[in-house]
């Protein structure tokens, strides 16, 4: 019976380490925010940051702010690869949009509130 490189029990490696095609160490910066059954998440992340650059983001910080990081990380890489040249930018200004759209018709229909209730 063939076994593959691995020792029996042994964890699977992270997304990252499985895409860049290396061994998981048991310290692996990434393993805690990229497990390996979220293979896309890296994926976008590494495409739009590179993991060099994620790891030397994740080693400057503290333990404890590193999974924000790492939302954010993933949150501006998907929405990169949606929209690559605004990215979140282009969401955001898409939702201020709706939100000026919005207030404009909130303030007309509190005008005709107004304007009804003379005539009461």
């Amino acid at each position: 019976m063939k076994e593959s490189g691995r020792k029996q029990g042994a964890a699977p490696p992270c997304a990252a380490c499985k895409l860049l095609r290396r061994r998981c160490a048991q310290d692996c910066v990434f393993a805690p925010y990229f497990p390996a059954d979220e293979p896309q998440k890296f994926a976008n992340v590494h495409k739009v940051f590179g993991a060099s650059n994620v790891n030397k983001m994740l080693q400057e910080l503290p333990v404890h702010q590193r999974g924000d990081a790492v939302s954010s990380m993933v949150y501006e890489a998907n929405a990169r690869v949606r929209d690559p040249v605004y990215g979140c930018v282009g969401a955001i200004s898409s939702l201020q949009q709706q939100i000026d759209a919005l207030q404009t018709q909130l303030a007309m229909a509190q005008a005709e509130v107004v304007h009804l209730r003379q005539y009461e």
